[in-house]
């Protein structure tokens, strides 16, 4: 999942930085767990570049297909005794679906069944939405455009994550 960090324009960047919403950005690309901590992250993609394609040039994600992302062993779910399953990234529909990346169906033509396992999928989708919001409440830098270079962003968008991260584990009940 990605968030857009609007940015300052630069001069001679042409439209790299210009995002489909119509502004310019940095993405904040990032995997989120339960406790809305993020987990993997990926920071200062072109606003104008698209999520999947992020995420498919990314390190992670060359060592997400090459088994080397260290993700737990497959486990039976809570309260189930049904067969073990392996832990995955929940993605959008633009993702490919892998072993370790599940999306939704496509929206047209589902059966009862594929409904319910999208609204399920969209549930679990929802920690790293709220993971964003909490970053953008608490660091309220995030709520106007950053005022400097695209590698500047970057640090403070990075050091925000990490403080996020840190108030995370140490403001828990």
């Amino acid at each position: 999942m990605a968030t857009h960090i609007r940015a300052k324009k630069l001069p001679h960047s042409r439209s790299w930085f210009y995002n489909y919403r119509q502004y310019f950005s940095v993405v904040l690309l990032a995997l989120a767990n339960t406790t809305y901590k993020f987990i993997i992250v990926d920071i200062g993609a072109y606003g104008s570049t698209a999520n999947v394609r992020i995420f498919s040039s990314s390190r992670r994600s060359e060592r997400l297909h090459a088994n080397h992302l260290a993700l737990p062993e497959t486990r039976r779910l809570p309260t189930s005794a049904g067969p073990s399953a392996p832990f995955v990234i929940v993605a959008d529909e633009e993702f490919a679906l892998t072993p370790h990346v599940m999306r939704p169906f496509p929206r047209r033509n589902l059966d009862d069944k594929q409904r319910i396992f999208n609204y399920r999928l969209t549930r679990a989708h929802r920690y790293v939405e709220c993971a964003f919001r909490i970053l953008s409440n608490k660091w309220r830098v995030f709520l106007s455009s950053l005022q400097m270079s695209p590698d500047n962003a970057t640090l403070v968008i990075q050091a925000c994550v990490i403080l996020h991260n840190f108030v995370r584990i140490h403001d828990a009940p």
